[in-house]
């Protein structure tokens, strides 16, 4: 289907994507690690339970850890050994989770799901929860939970905008598994009853869009090149002229679905082979890494690992990130390990990274400027860093920020403006559940 210009959202940035550094590396599989190294907390939620004590062994892609309730997802081994140590430790967001060390054997005994053949609706939906499916753009919101929307829709969205600066797993993954991704699509949207399928794609990924275009099923998006593009509520105005209201309210219901490419890829080898979703494809990129790469890695591989696949660092890395330069998580050191939800680790120069120290706030409004949700983050900054999360929430409307980046990226201060977001939004949900005011 031939593909149409998408329409346009107000607010965003025009960062330097970076982007050629990897682009052109072809999708490769990292050796498996010696030992994996397995969060329960694998997605939004609440974090799964162990289901397996030291001692036992598993195979590729057995259940570790049980969902605990509806927002939160099995967790999976990803490598064939034995159970080291269940125990708890702290994650690279310095939040406490609990880990699971699996020594690998050397075997590749998988412990599959059944392939489905013409699956039902509830089949699909039954096999994405028992795959352990989860937003892959990011969120790691359960695909579950997605694909059984609170109100009626008509329309899926695919995401391939991979607007991120750096990442470009997504667009490897997009030109080498085009028809896997487009038979997933198939399979939620079977799932969701709907017929209607738009594929959004930036503008600075022509090889792609011209892949898709090739499907009559699909309609293909062309999206300016602009961040936050790959955003659910500006993606859904931009594909489909709908508008999402201010949270709660969710693209669903606008009658639409959001689900980025990785996911729906996951969900066709989900059905197809009954393959639980313990690997990903992330992105190794910055001007520091020596050989800049996509790459297959198995959940729970240490980042340095990882790096060391890559000929290690060029030179030494002025900032490390974990995910995107825009949203991404910058790490004290490599010594993580990988999530289902980690799309890229980033090492990058000092020209690079920009680590200004911050100066008084100018009050000139273009961190406003650019906010694609219309909101007043100097206002949540001034109230934060007094301490007044209350007044920061109700004058910032901070609780509907999607945490973008564009406003800090904009500030000609170079303020805190992301971290005072979060640790207001932090603030905030313990006071709804209760808790004492900081």
């Amino acid at each position: 289907m031939k593909a149409v210009r998408g329409k346009y959202f107000f607010g965003g940035v025009h960062p330097h994507d970076k982007k050629a550094l990897s682009s052109a590396s072809p999708l490769e599989v990292m050796p498996e690690p010696e030992v994996a190294v397995i969060s329960t907390s694998q997605s939004l939620g609440k974090p799964a339970v162990p289901v397996v004590e030291t001692g036992r062994e598993v195979k590729v892609g057995e259940l570790i850890a049980k969902a605990d309730g509806p927002i939160s997802s099995d967790v999976f081994s990803s490598i064939s050994g034995t159970v080291e140590d269940i125990r708890d430790g702290i994650g690279a967001n310095g939040a406490p989770e609990k880990f699971i060390f699996i020594r690998n054997n050397g075997k590749t005994d998988k412990a599959y799901l059944p392939p489905l053949s013409s699956p039902s609706a509830d089949e699909i939906k039954a096999r994405i929860r028992d795959a352990g499916i989860v937003g892959l753009g990011g969120a790691g919101f359960p695909t579950a939970v997605k694909v059984s929307p609170r109100s009626p829709v008509d329309t899926l969205v695919l995401n391939g905008a991979e607007c991120e600066p750096y990442l470009t797993c997504d667009h490897r993954l997009m030109l080498e598994k085009t028809d896997e991704i487009v038979r997933g699509a198939r399979y939620i949207a079977a799932a969701l009853g709907v017929t209607n399928i738009i594929i959004g794609i930036e503008a600075n990924k022509p090889d792609c869009i011209a892949q898709f275009e090739s499907y009559d099923d699909i309609k293909v998006v062309i999206l300016k090149k602009k961040y936050p593009m790959g955003g659910e509520k500006q993606l859904v105005y931009v594909t489909t002229g709908r508008k999402i209201g201010l949270p709660p309210k969710l693209p669903a219901d606008s009658g639409v679905v959001v689900e980025n490419v990785a996911t729906a890829y996951a969900v066709c080898e989900a059905v197809e082979l009954g393959k639980p979703l313990y690997e990903r494809v992330l992105t190794v990129s910055g001007g520091a890494v020596a050989a800049p790469k996509n790459i297959w890695v198995k959940v729970g591989t240490k980042l340095e690992d990882i790096v060391n696949y890559c000929g290690g660092e060029s030179m030494p890395p002025k900032k490390v990130v974990q995910g995107g330069p825009m949203t991404g998580l910058a790490l004290a050191d490599l010594g993580a390990y990988t999530h289902k939800t980690t799309s890229g680790i980033l090492l990058m120069t000092p020209e690079e990274a920009a680590a200004e120290e911050p100066t008084p706030c100018l009050n000139c409004g273009k961190c406003a400027d650019v906010c694609p949700m219309h909101l007043m983050p100097m206002n949540t900054e001034f109230y934060s860093s007094a301490g007044d999360y209350e007044a920061a929430a109700k004058y910032g409307n901070t609780m509907a920020c999607i945490e973008c980046g564009a406003c800090e990226y904009n500030c000609p201060a170079k303020r805190p403006l992301i971290q005072a977001i979060r640790k207001t939004k932090a603030e905030m949900r313990k006071i709804m559940m209760g808790g004492q005011k900081k």
